[in-house]
């Protein structure tokens, strides 16, 4: 049992085991302490339409949308499931500027984020959003594995 209480989560999700372990834990925290969790999933902006060849796909923004989208109604749904109030927000920028400004600007309690997401350098490094989010954010920061 948690002796502090918590009334708002923020959960990043990307989609990865991680994040979604991390949002299975926020559920756990959040039963406990009566919390409405926030999914954010941010999507870094493909490239400029100038540098995306011929046969590229002309709007990738919209398959990405779709995927998070996705993420997200799973996200809420299970949330449902387990009795807990769920918001989403779906934004673009660098994933860990904005999950950091994001949970200042709303003022969060606390932060549960995957240790590793869906980057290609998973393997190589810690994760370097979570990382970024733990060194930079002003509030707790639990990270899963």
């Amino acid at each position: 049992m948690i002796s502090t209480k918590f009334k708002n989560i923020l959960v990043p999700l990307d989609g990865s085991k991680n994040s979604m372990r991390g949002l299975d834990t926020a559920i756990g925290l959040a039963r406990q302490s009566h919390a409405k969790l926030v999914g954010i999933c941010v999507l870094q902006r493909p490239p400029h339409p100038a540098f995306r060849s011929a046969r590229s796909v002309q709007y990738p923004e919209k398959q990405i949308l779709q995927n998070a989208q996705d993420i997200m109604d799973f996200a809420e749904k299970h949330c449902a499931q387990n009795g807990i109030l769920f918001e989403k927000k779906i934004t673009f920028g660098d994933p860990g500027h904005m999950i950091v400004k994001f949970a200042k600007d709303k003022g969060f309690d606390l932060i549960v984020i995957g240790a590793r997401g869906i980057g290609a350098v998973k393997e190589i490094f810690f994760g370097s959003v979570s990382n970024y989010v733990l060194h930079k954010a002003t509030i707790p920061v639990l990270v899963v594995k």
